[in-house]
């Protein structure tokens, strides 16, 4: 499938996939004329960076990622530090949005809701 089909059945536009190329997590077949042929199992690859880029993670660290995930690097001890770095620093955030949570929810248990006017009495006025 050509760049503008990928683009319409994941969703994401043209440009970002043109972007995930560059970065090196797609990496599409060329036709002799130069346009790029996508094979349906990038749609489930978009997906994926899809998912990690809502994550947080940043392109450089995606396209690490998804070449772990296809056994393409040469370096798996590696990858598996850097996911388990990774992890680690999305469970402290998570951790820090919990607290923070926590905070705001012992605020709002403190602090009174502001007065509503009675829906009979302001029509009256």
């Amino acid at each position: 499938m050509k760049i503008g089909e990928l683009a319409d059945r994941t969703g994401v536009s043209v440009r970002a996939l043109r972007y995930y190329e560059e970065k090196g997590a797609l990496r599409p077949d060329r036709t002799p004329s130069g346009y790029r042929i996508f094979s349906d199992s990038e749609i489930r690859r978009v997906a994926h960076i899809q998912t990690l880029l809502a994550a947080g993670l940043g392109m450089d660290l995606i396209g690490e990622i998804l070449a772990c995930l296809s056994g393409e690097s040469l370096l798996l001890d590696d990858c598996r530090e850097r996911l388990e770095a990774e992890r680690r620093r999305i469970t402290n955030d998570i951790d820090q949005l919990v607290h923070t949570r926590s905070l705001l929810d012992d605020l709002l248990a403190t602090t009174r809701a502001p007065a509503q006017p009675n829906p009979v009495e302001s029509s009256i006025a």
